[in-house]
């Protein structure tokens, strides 16, 4: 017995099998444009513009000002409105999907009150930066000056303006550390340096990958006696801001040198100078941890291996440097000379 096949059934099957595929490739934007009476602009063209692919779409608008069109390809699309070849209002990141109608209204009267809403608020906002600029600029000022429980009122204030201004509350800190440093009473001292730690922590909350806010913030800690935390922070610092990586490190080691951490600070001095080999005081304050380890022998002081080269390399960059005399009274201390080419006579050339 021979079986035959329906062809139109087929068809219609796989018509069906096609249309979910088809679906999915295209959408459909409808909308309706009103001027500024509210009634319907008629015979408008509605542009729309992919603004991945650039491809172009014209609709025209029917006698109630509304269009309709299905088969728009998937994406993100900048939609305009034109009258007479001149385009009166816009809508940008309209985005075209496959499930559902995506509804592009134009109505002149409410985007034209939205965008004098809009620029009052840009104005205003203006207005507000250009205050916290002079506030921040007053504050500099009255730091400079050494006022600087002023300066820290003025910023106070400042963070009430606009408290999502990350340089808001880092000039606030500042100010902070510096009234903390100029303070002769040590609980008021301790506590200009806490807020001064808040203070970084708002800043690093609204900007959280800034090397300087951590920076800044490591040394608030390590004024609170905060060792641990200081030196978590500039580690994290020299990750976040690789080019300021080295100074980070050498704050990190003066820390640790502070607080009697010889080994750590060591650790620190040589990361310093692995990424910076021209930072002289790192040599310095490396060779000052070392000769701290070193032990007696036969009525001598024995340093470990590198001290004296720590010292001479110190001299070598700066040979007038704030520390060359003490560097030359480490190395005679523990009978190494000074072995730099600075003060050298140079060779005379040879006769030809």
């Amino acid at each position: 017995m021979k079986k035959y096949f329906n062809l139109a059934g087929v068809l219609l099957i796989l018509g069906m099998c096609a249309f979910p595929l088809w679906a999915q490739i295209t959408g459909t934007v409808t909308g309706v444009c009103k001027d500024q009476n509210g009634k319907p602009i008629v015979g408008a063209t509605v542009e729309l513009v992919n603004n991945e692919t650039g491809a172009k779409y014209q609709l025209k608008t029917n006698a109630k000002g509304a269009f309709y069109s299905v088969g728009i390809s998937l994406g993100t699309y900048t939609v305009t409105l034109l009258q007479n070849g001149n385009p009166i209002d816009s809508h940008g990141n309209a985005v075209i999907e496959a499930s559902g109608e995506r509804e592009v209204d134009f109505d002149l009267a409410k985007d034209a009150a939205m965008a004098a809403t809009k620029a009052t608020a840009a104005m205003k906002d203006n207005e507000k930066i250009k205050g916290l600029n002079a506030s921040l600029k007053q504050a500099k000022d009255l730091e400079g000056a050494g006022n600087y429980d002023q300066a820290v009122s003025l910023l106070q204030q400042a963070t009430q303006v606009d408290p999502n201004q990350d340089l808001v509350w880092g000039y606030l800190g500042d100010a902070q550390r510096g009234a903390a440093a100029h303070a002769t009473d040590a609980q008021v001292r301790a506590k200009d340096y806490q807020d001064a730690v808040t203070s970084y922590q708002k800043a690093l909350a609204i900007k959280p990958t800034s090397g300087a806010y951590m920076g800044q913030l490591a040394e608030a800690y390590a004024r609170s006696g905060e060792t641990g935390k200081a030196v978590e922070q500039y580690t994290a610092a020299a990750a976040a801001d690789p080019p300021n990586a080295g100074a980070y490190y050498y704050n990190e080691g003066a820390v640790l040198t502070n607080t009697g951490k010889v080994d750590e600070a060591i650790a620190a001095f040589d990361k310093a100078i692995q990424l910076d080999p021209n930072r002289a005081d790192a040599y310095y304050w490396k060779g000052v941890d070392l000769i701290g380890k070193a032990t007696m022998k036969d009525n001598k002081m024995v340093a470990p291996p590198g001290t004296a080269e720590a010292f001479n390399k110190y001299l070598e960059l700066q040979p007038a440097g704030k520390y060359a005399d003490a560097a030359k009274q480490m190395l005679g201390s523990i009978g190494a000379s000074v072995e730099t080419s600075y003060g050298k006579p140079k060779p005379s050339k040879k006769p030809n």
